[in-house]
């Protein structure tokens, strides 16, 4: 059956309806055990849809990866995270679909331009900022989700000042091994795609190790981006009864709370938009840096 399916997927229009497919059942499944809400769900769908039928298998599981591997952290000791994320976070463990489109927007945009070109140094191209952007993603949700729990108190990037855990723009050791191993895990989960699948068109243009270096360079610098934004221009809120910054323009009390800190207009979700952004920017950056020295090399 598998093989089938394989066969079937390089015919773009069958591949588009299997990412269809794929992309409702898996969304589905997600919002009965609470990981979307129901506008995540269409935004899943899309972004699966758009990922498979464009990008590939690779693309389309990799991202898969990327939404199954987080869901699970955030449902992992959710209990002892369940204080934090209701203090601070303004959103809680069911994505909607601005969260899904901050995370898996500029992938879903480059797999779309890897579809709709048939250059092999622009599918190059994207593939590398591909990688980047889902890098960056994955290495801030695993930073967040594990970070919260570590015992050491988080600093602020930005001057190493104590916070408390779930601050915006604060980090940890924990929190930083877990953005190292989220930035290199979906480069390695898309390269042994690509090399078991062997779809025409999927076969690796890139070296793995050449690529993998690349996202989690790109991961981290994305995640850092994050981090510094968070700490600098995120909005914040101030509760004046609980006395706690917040995300929140109305706190878990009920309280309507202050501004604090940071632009009106700059939450989470755009922060974290930025932020893949940035990991996509440097992936390709590099990449086209890479390659142009080994021409003038050559």
């Amino acid at each position: 059956m598998f093989n089938t399916l394989q066969r079937h997927s390089r015919l773009p229009l069958q591949r588009l309806l299997l990412g269809i497919l794929f992309s409702t059942l898996i969304s589905t499944l997600a919002y009965r055990r609470r990981s979307l809400s129901r506008s995540g769900i269409a935004g899943a769908i899309i972004t699966g849809t758009i990922t498979f039928g464009l990008g590939g298998w690779a693309w389309g599981l990799s991202l898969i990866f990327f939404f199954i591997s987080s869901s699970l952290l955030s449902h992992f000791r959710a209990s002892v995270k369940a204080q934090t994320a209701a203090d601070k976070f303004s959103k809680g463990t069911q994505r909607d679909i601005a969260q899904v489109a901050a995370n898996g927007g500029i992938a879903t945009l480059l797999a779309l331009g890897y579809g709709l070109t048939s250059s092999r140094p622009f599918q190059n191209l994207f593939q590398a900022g591909y990688t980047g952007a889902l890098a960056t993603a994955t290495a801030d949700t695993w930073a967040t989700e594990l970070g919260t729990l570590s015992p050491q108190a988080p600093r602020l990037i930005t001057n190493g000042q104590l916070v408390d855990p779930g601050t915006s723009g604060g980090i940890t050791p924990l929190g930083t091994a877990a953005a190292a191993l989220g930035a290199l895990a979906p480069s390695l989960v898309f390269w042994l795609l690509q090399q078991s699948l062997k779809v025409a068109g999927e076969t690796p243009t890139i070296a793995p190790l050449y690529l993998s270096l690349l996202a989690l360079i790109g991961g981290l610098t994305g995640s850092f981006t994050d981090s510094l934004l968070g700490a600098t221009f995120q909005a914040m809120y101030y509760c004046p009864s609980c006395q706690k910054e917040t995300e929140r323009s109305i706190h878990k009390c009920g309280t309507r709370t202050q501004p604090l800190r940071g632009l009106p207009w700059l939450n989470n979700d755009v922060v974290n938009f930025i932020a893949t952004l940035c990991g996509a920017f440097t992936t390709m950056g590099l990449h086209v840096l890479t390659t142009r020295s080994i021409k003038k090399h050559a």
